[in-house]
């Protein structure tokens, strides 16, 4: 039932049609290539090539060539790597691309853009909602944010200290998981009660788009200021793009907390 309504309401922001062609790389395994790489376009007649790994740099570029997608779905660092390996005319035919997981970098977008003329449409979403959650589109599409939250999903957000833009968000839908299996108790379900607590940390415009600050687990409190360690990864890898950069937090006797990068 969630898998059906999540399709649903991804075919409410999503543009496809049964004129396009859908190549999905991403494995089954993953909710993201399950519903909207797999059951998406069978419900929808939409044309569909599987290929079984989102690893293969090079042969991915040239089956693209051959089967000539009009739709994409990947994460950034996925399509970063197709396009290094990939001829100019390997994407061209593609209207755009759908990518979530991780946050699209400014140069992936770009790259897209200017060498295969295809936009990259960011969304967001959690294996619980089955999995999406939120989507930008062609029309309705602000860089930086995942988008906007497709119908029916209700959000909440919860005051956080120390946060003062955003809070943790918390969803219920008709998309969302019935619950747990534990390993405590095996073949048990532990049924999901009312709100889901993603543990996201989140702010919403007023035109309804969402912008994640990180995960709650992931921000380091430095002299009771939250700070976002994805937001100085992320700000760290524009200026030194050619490496890869990870910030942790680390008990300060005086602050609370300090923040130390690893560079490689």
């Amino acid at each position: 039932r969630n898998l059906l309504a999540n399709v649903m309401q991804a075919e409410a922001r999503v543009s496809v049609s049964p004129a396009d062609i859908l190549l999905n790389v991403l494995p089954a395994f993953h909710s993201f290539g399950l519903t909207g790489g797999t059951i998406l376009p069978l419900v929808l007649g939409v044309k569909l090539f599987l290929y079984p790994s989102p690893l293969h740099y090079k042969i991915i570029p040239e089956i693209a060539r051959k089967v000539k997608p009009t739709v994409m779905f990947g994460t950034d660092t996925f399509l970063a790597n197709y396009a290094r390996t990939a001829k100019d005319g390997d994407f061209s035919s593609l209207r755009f691309v759908v990518a979530g997981a991780e946050a699209v970098k400014p140069e992936t977008r770009r790259t897209y853009r200017d060498r295969f003329q295809a936009s990259i449409v960011e969304g967001f979403g959690l294996t619980e909602a089955a999995p999406v959650v939120a989507v930008n589109t062609a029309i309705h599409s602000r860089d930086g944010t995942v988008g906007r939250p497709l119908p029916a999903i209700r959000m909440k957000l919860e005051p956080v200290e120390g946060i003062t833009e955003g809070g943790r968000l918390w969803l219920d839908g008709p998309n969302m998981m019935m619950g747990y299996m534990s390993a405590d108790r095996p073949g048990e379900l532990q049924p999901l009660e009312g709100w889901h607590d993603t543990g996201d940390i989140v702010s919403i415009d007023r035109e309804g788009f969402i912008t994640i600050r990180g995960r709650a687990k992931r921000f380091a409190k430095i002299a009771g200021e939250m700070v976002s360690l994805g937001a100085v990864e992320m700000l760290v890898q524009s200026l030194w793009p050619e490496e890869r950069h990870a910030a942790v937090a680390v008990p300060d006797k005086r602050r609370g907390e300090r923040i130390v990068l690893v560079t490689t």
